[in-house]
């Protein structure tokens, strides 16, 4: 009878273990969302190459569910990088994965005192579906040209993040808007 009780007793308290085991933590934290990754080309950004990097780096540093990554060889890049003499310009995303758009990374805007990583970060947020925020403060990184030549401010701020994360809310990258828009004053 001893022996029947204590295997009782064993059988009960493993019941409990499993159980405790199985059942998550009232305060477990949420599965993260799922995070896009794009690719982007500026093999043909010339001299705007590091500025490019510094525009991606600050987008990576705003978002957590759209990651911008340099394409390898062999990789098709979502996000396309020229240099070329006209003002600024991108297609309007946002880009999905396997989607294509350009930016044109102007040297009219440079050669006018526009800061570099700003102009770089500023047409990434098209590439990501935000459209111009005109006429708006240096703090609103969609603003563009003005934000005024001073204007070094390369983050988004919160409603542009937010609109980037709405953009590729649960994995999926919503319609592209489409069309190009020039960043001229």
């Amino acid at each position: 009878m001893l022996h029947r009780t204590v295997a009782r007793v064993l059988i009960g308290a493993g019941a409990i273990t499993l159980t405790a085991a199985v059942v998550p933590a009232a305060d477990a934290a949420p599965a993260p969302a799922a995070v896009i990754t794009l690719h982007y080309d500026a093999s043909q950004a010339a001299e705007f190459k590091s500025a490019v990097a510094a525009g991606v780096a600050s987008w990576n540093a705003s978002v957590h569910n759209v990651h911008i990554v340099a394409a390898t060889s062999g990789t098709r890049a979502e996000i396309q990088v020229v240099a070329f003499d006209g003002w600024p310009q991108s297609n309007l995303g946002p880009v999905r994965p396997g989607g294509r758009v350009t930016v044109w990374f102007g040297r009219e805007a440079v050669n006018e005192g526009y800061n570099t990583t700003r102009i770089a970060a500023h047409e990434l947020g098209h590439s990501l579906g935000l459209p111009d925020a005109k006429p708006g403060p240096c703090s609103s990184l969609m603003s563009g040209s003005t934000g005024g030549v001073s204007c070094t401010n390369a983050t988004p701020n919160a409603s542009e993040k937010a609109g980037v994360e709405a953009n590729y809310a649960n994995g999926v990258a919503r319609q592209p808007l489409g069309g190009v828009l020039v960043d001229a004053p």
